[in-house]
């Protein structure tokens, strides 16, 4: 597929993705989207196409506490930890997308690590 007309964001995010799926090894990816207002994660089994677990900060016990924050993220990253032990996962490879590993998606890997996820 052809890259041209693709946003360096586009062209960073492919690149991260192939990377991951060439040394996965088959685990499930923790991916991480973040807007402007909120931040999300999900474990996704690419194997099977199904979303294995999620956490964000659209939350309804989180929704008025928290928002596009570092504090926010950290919070996501403990949930999507706990989410995974509970699914019976504790080793995924981590997707950033085409956002770099700095600010939030830094403090929500960090967070996850701290509660168990190995990666």
């Amino acid at each position: 597929m052809s890259t041209k007309g693709m946003s360096l964001f586009e062209k960073r995010r492919r690149r991260n993705r192939t990377a991951l799926r060439a040394r996965g090894s088959g685990r499930p990816r923790l991916s991480v989207h973040r807007s402007g207002r909120h931040i999300y994660a999900q474990i996704i089994d690419d194997a099977q196409g199904v979303t294995i677990a999620s956490a964000s900060t659209l939350e309804k016990d989180v929704r008025d506490t928290s928002g596009a924050n570092i504090d926010a993220a950290t919070a996501v990253g403990t949930r999507i930890a706990e989410a995974c032990k509970a699914a019976g996962v504790t080793q995924v490879v981590f997707d950033r997308g085409g956002f770099l590993f700095h600010g939030r998606v830094k403090a929500l890997a960090t967070a996850a690590r701290e509660a168990g996820l190995e990666f």
